[in-house]
């Protein structure tokens, strides 16, 4: 893959040679949740040129960090076992920008995927472990998931199923995982509406996926 050449020998240098031009972790990303056609991934990149993509696709497989795999007559894309080393890199860079995030530019929309991986990257399974298990379904504009935590177990799936809470929020639901804005205060300001379920659950979800902002 000849995306860059930096001149330096040296590992850093080595994985943006790789990964470092534009889409191609966001591509990483979105495979982390679970192999996707190319149709699915530029729906989840609304912005990607589809040449872009393409180019993208086929140097991230040059490089050994995804394939192409037949599955019902279609083609998916999945990450290989190397590609998914990259995991606890693309979940220390979402907590890293997560410091950054002020409100979202006229735009910038949320992703099924990009909030999957906003979940496992703010996910305390340490407190988790201590709380009953809860499942939640979370509408974040358009994204909507089913969250399934059991000890330290965290399941963010697509589709429907019982839950304990289900609520619906805008970006304004990073306040509420940075904990500037009290779960109680965000239900009575409107930032999270409850559609189900007992309110007081909101407490436990925003104790179990926290960032500091």
């Amino acid at each position: 893959m000849a995306a860059r050449d930096y001149g330096q020998y040296c590992g850093v240098t080595q994985a943006l040679e790789l990964v470092g031009e534009r889409w191609a972790l966001l591509i990483v990303r979105d495979l982390l949740v679970g192999p996707r056609r190319y149709g699915e991934l530029a729906a989840g990149l609304p912005r990607i040129p589809s040449n872009i993509l393409a180019a993208r696709l086929k140097d991230l497989q040059a490089a050994g960090i995804l394939r192409r795999v037949p599955r019902s007559r279609v083609i998916i894309y999945e990450l290989t076992p190397y590609g998914r080393e990259l995991e606890p890199v693309v979940l220390a860079l979402g907590a890293w920008g997560f410091k950054a995030m002020g409100d979202p530019r006229e735009g910038q929309v949320v992703t099924p995927d990009s909030m999957t991986m906003a979940l496992r990257t703010a996910f305390r399974p340490e407190v988790a472990a201590t709380l009953p298990a809860t499942a939640y379904a979370a509408r974040v504009g358009p994204a909507e998931l089913l969250v399934r935590v059991d000890g330290t177990s965290l399941d963010v799936l697509r589709g429907d199923g019982p839950v304990d809470l289900a609520f619906a929020a805008g970006p304004d639901i990073r306040r509420v995982i940075s904990g500037e804005l009290a779960p109680d205060e965000a239900i009575t300001t409107g930032v999270v509406e409850v559609l189900r379920g007992a309110p007081a659950l909101l407490g436990r979800f925003a104790s179990t996926f926290h960032l500091a902002a």
